[in-house]
C-alpha cells in the first residue's frame, strides 16, 4: 500500500518531514509522496532520512490554480517528478507563487482588521513555516476566540464564501501545467471532487478539458471519495488516457480522524501497482 498525498509542517500538515517519513514505514508503506502547497521544502528535508533507510519517497507538490471554464472554485493540481528533480527555474517560480500567498494574507489580515478582528500578520507567521495559509489563519481565530472550530473560522471568515476572504491570484491551470510539463513534471489533478460540478456531464467536459490543455493524470483515489466517485474517476482516466493516483491527504492533526494511508476509516487503499503505472506514464 502507498500514500501518494500528504502534507507536513512546511505547509499546512503538522507532521515534521521526519515524523512523516517514519510514520510511514511504522505503517509498512511501499511509498509515500509528500505534496506540500507551492513548496518542496518538506521533501528536501525528508529525503535524506528516506536514503537513509532505502524507504521510496516521491517528490511531490500540491498547486492552487483557475481555469478560465470554472471560477466557483480553484482547480488543485498535484505535480509528481518520478524521473528527475526539479530543475532551478521551476523552484524560482515556486517563490514567485509563495509572494503571491504572502499577498493575499496581507489583504486577509486588513479585511479581518475592519471587520473589527484584532489580528497581525505575525502571529499567523508564528503558526506557519515555509508558508502561512487559512489554517493557520483559522488558529488564531480559534485561540483568539472569534471561532469554536477551524471549520467554523472558515464558515465565518476565511472561506471562498465567508464574507472577509480574500483570494489568493494562484496561477493560471493551463499556465501551470505548461510550466509542469517544461519541467519534467506530471501534472494530476487533485481530488476531482472538490470541483463541485454536479452534473456528471459537465464534470466530464472540465476534465477532459484539462486533459486537452495537458493534464496527464486524476487522483481517482482520495478521502473525499465514496466507492461511486471512485468507479466514476477510474472510468474517466480510461476514457480519456489519463493516469490514476491516490491518496490519502493526510495533514496529521489539522485533519482529526484522517489516517496516514487509509484515509477516513479505511476508505483509501492505493496498491503500489498504481504508483508503476505513474512512473510508466509518458
Amino acid at each position: 500500500m502507498i500514500d501518494l498525498h500528504t502534507h507536513t509542517y512546511e505547509s499546512d500538515g503538522t507532521y515534521s518531514p521526519a515524523e512523516l517519513i517514519e510514520a510511514a514505514r511504522a505503517l509498512r508503506l511501499e511509498a509515500l509522496a509528500i505534496t506540500d502547497h507551492d513548496t518542496f521544502a518538506g521533501y528536501d528535508q525528508a529525503l535524506p532520512l528516506a536514503r537513509e533507510h532505502n524507504f521510496d519517497l516521491i517528490c511531490g507538490l500540491e498547486m492552487n490554480t483557475r481555469h478560465e471554464s470554472h471560477r466557483v472554485f480553484s482547480i488543485h493540481m498535484l505535480v509528481y517528478f518520478l524521473h528527475q528533480p526539479p530543475p532551478a527555474e521551476f523552484r524560482a517560480w515556486l517563490e514567485e507563487i509563495l509572494e503571491g500567498r504572502r499577498d493575499r494574507n496581507r489583504r486577509l489580515i486588513r479585511n479581518l482588521q475592519e471587520a473589527g478582528v484584532d489580528i497581525e500578520l505575525h502571529e499567523v507567521e508564528k503558526m506557519g513555516r515555509t508558508l502561512t495559509g487559512r489554517p493557520h489563519f483559522a488558529k488564531v481565530l480559534v485561540n483568539k476566540g472569534y471561532a469554536a472550530t477551524a471549520e467554523d473560522a472558515f464558515r465565518r471568515y476565511l472561506g471562498e464564501n465567508a464574507p472577509h476572504y480574500a483570494e489568493r491570484h494562484g496561477p493560471d491551470t493551463t499556465y501551470a501545467i505548461e510550466r509542469v510539463r517544461a519541467a519534467g513534471g506530471l501534472p494530476v489533478l487533485a481530488h476531482p471532487v472538490r470541483l463541485g460540478v454536479a452534473d456528471p456531464q459537465r464534470e466530464a467536459k472540465l476534465i477532459g478539458d484539462l486533459r486537452d490543455a495537458g493534464m496527464g493524470g486524476i487522483e481517482v483515489h482520495h478521502s473525499d471519495h465514496d466507492k461511486e466517485d471512485v468507479e466514476r474517476y477510474a472510468r474517466l482516466a480510461a476514457k480519456l488516457g489519463l493516469a490514476v493516483t491516490g491518496g490519502s491527504d493526510f495533514h496529521g492533526a489539522a485533519k482529526p480522524g484522517l489516517s496516514l494511508g487509509t484515509g477516513y476509516g479505511g476508505n483509501v487503499q492505493v496498491p503500489r501497482s498504481v504508483l508503476d503505472g505513474l512512473r510508466s506514464f509518458r
